[in-house]
C-alpha cells in the first residue's frame, strides 16, 4: 500500500464525521454549499457572510472553530473540506479542496 492509499483510506474512515458536521451546522453547509457553486474560485469572509446571510463572525467559527460553538475539530479547514489561500495584503481566501467537492457533490447526489 502506497502513500496515497492512506491518505484516501483516513478520508474515507473521516467521511461519517464530515457528514455528522455538515449536519449539525446549517452554516457549516451553506458555507460548503455556497464555496461548491463558486469554485473554483474563493471568496473571503465577508462576501460569504452576505452570500449565506449570516454574520462573518458565524462563518470564521464555522470555517476555523471558535470556542465552544464551534468546535475546531468539527471546522471546514480541519476537516479537509475548506483550504485558506492568501491573496495579498492580510486577506483570506477560502475555498473547497478537491476533497471537499467531492463530498458535496455526492451529498447533492443523495
Amino acid at each position: 500500500m502506497n502513500i496515497d492509499d492512506n491518505v484516501a483510506f483516513s478520508k474515507d474512515k473521516m467521511r461519517p464525521l464530515i457528514i455528522r458536521s455538515l449536519r449539525r451546522s446549517n452554516i457549516r453547509k451553506k458555507i460548503a454549499d455556497y464555496l461548491f457553486e463558486i469554485g473554483p474560485s474563493g471568496s473571503y469572509t465577508s462576501e460569504i457572510a452576505y452570500n449565506i446571510k449570516t454574520t462573518p463572525t458565524n462563518v470564521l467559527g464555522a470555517i476555523r472553530g471558535m470556542g465552544s460553538r464551534y468546535k475546531a475539530e468539527e471546522s471546514l479547514i480541519a476537516l479537509e473540506l475548506v483550504e485558506q489561500v492568501k491573496s495579498g495584503k492580510d486577506i483570506k481566501i477560502y475555498r473547497l479542496t478537491e476533497f471537499g467537492r467531492d463530498i458535496i457533490e455526492s451529498l447533492k447526489k443523495k
